[in-house]
């Protein structure tokens, strides 16, 4: 059996082609001009490949060993008893760096409900965004600002009157240090210009609300499943103000929780800037400014652009220095 590391582990870029385009901001955040600048995803210590294009997606360590079968080595190690009672050997979190060149289609997730009753899964996808670039008068389009019937909805969908189906959305501004929560069932589209690190429960399940324009292929829109099946996964009554009220990325000393408490079934994201003891437990960092160090039994140094998974068996560590981090682990 290999063991889990007991140290952080910094990850390379593990970047995919998608059906939308990115604008070369994962290769700036990292500081890799290696990095294709068209790719938009950046999947990070992930266990789960693309829909069609397995393997990738999945994340391979600086050892060429896969992480997803690291994870199913030493469940405990990687993820301590308590996730082990909850989720065995899967990490249950997917975090990725994405980056809209443009406009994304409009769409939905699942919830776990629906996922078990029809995509035999126990996940769904509900995710959150953390935004870290964004050009001015960048925006999201985030849940239906009034209710829509059924019957709008599969109209606008049949025809693809995508016009309608925007103008139905709220559309929110957001600037680099915004968070929101995008539960799973709430239409959405990220705008154009913006960078993001996105935590999302553990599959790639995507309903396709729009696709005209975009490379999708017929049988990819609704997952396989038929379109009134499909759409009944939309929530399709308004999502108020006060739900799409965010978070702020602040530059505070110490640990800030970044998510609300509906975020708390699915995943945690916090901030930790300056010195700080981080307790044992499986997560993903990314370093979004400055450099410093992690000393636990060894001692790590980290610097802005990187990406990093943690282990349980890592233990405690401090962090140190003249940096920012954000960490990422599931319920």
């Amino acid at each position: 059996m290999v063991s889990a590391p007991d140290a952080p582990v910094v990850l390379p870029a593990n970047t995919l082609p998608s059906f939308y385009a990115g604008a070369g901001r994962i290769a700036a955040f990292r500081g890799d001009p290696a990095v294709p600048a068209t790719d938009p995803e950046d999947w990070v210590a992930s266990a789960t490949a693309r829909t069609g294009m397995a393997p990738r997606g999945r994340t391979r360590l600086p050892d060429g060993t896969d992480l997803g079968e690291r994870f199913a080595a030493d469940p405990q190690g990687w993820f301590g008893p308590g996730h082990v009672a909850r989720h065995g050997d899967r990490a249950a979190l997917l975090v990725k760096l994405l980056d809209a060149g443009q406009r994304l289609p409009l769409h939905v997730h699942p919830d776990r409900p629906f996922a078990q009753a029809h995509l035999g899964s126990p996940y769904g996808k509900t995710e959150a965004w953390l935004v870290l670039r964004a050009d001015p008068g960048a925006s999201v389009h985030l849940g239906f600002a009034r209710d829509v019937t059924a019957a709008e909805l599969a109209g606008w969908v049949s025809t693809q009157d995508v016009a309608a189906l925007l103008d139905a959305c709220n559309r929110v501004p957001v600037r680099a240090g915004d968070v929101l929560l995008c539960p799973a069932g709430v239409p959405h589209a990220i705008g154009a210009g913006i960078l993001v690190v996105e935590l999302q429960e553990m599959t790639d399940f995507s309903i396709m609300l729009e696709w005209d324009g975009f490379p999708i292929a017929p049988e990819d829109v609704f997952l396989g499943l038929d379109a009134e099946l499909a759409l009944s996964a939309v929530r399709r009554t308004a999502v108020p103000e006060s739900e799409l009220a965010g978070h702020v990325l602040r530059a505070e000393p110490g640990i800030t929780s970044l998510l609300p408490a509906a975020a708390d079934e699915f995943f945690h994201a916090q901030q930790i800037v300056g010195e700080a003891t981080l307790d044992a437990r499986f997560a993903v960092l990314i370093v979004d400014r400055g450099a410093g160090t992690l000393t636990g039994p060894g001692v790590t140094e980290i610097t802005a652009g990187q990406t990093l998974v943690v282990s349980y068996a890592a233990g405690p560590l401090t962090l140190a220095g003249d940096v920012s981090v954000l960490r990422c682990f599931p319920d």
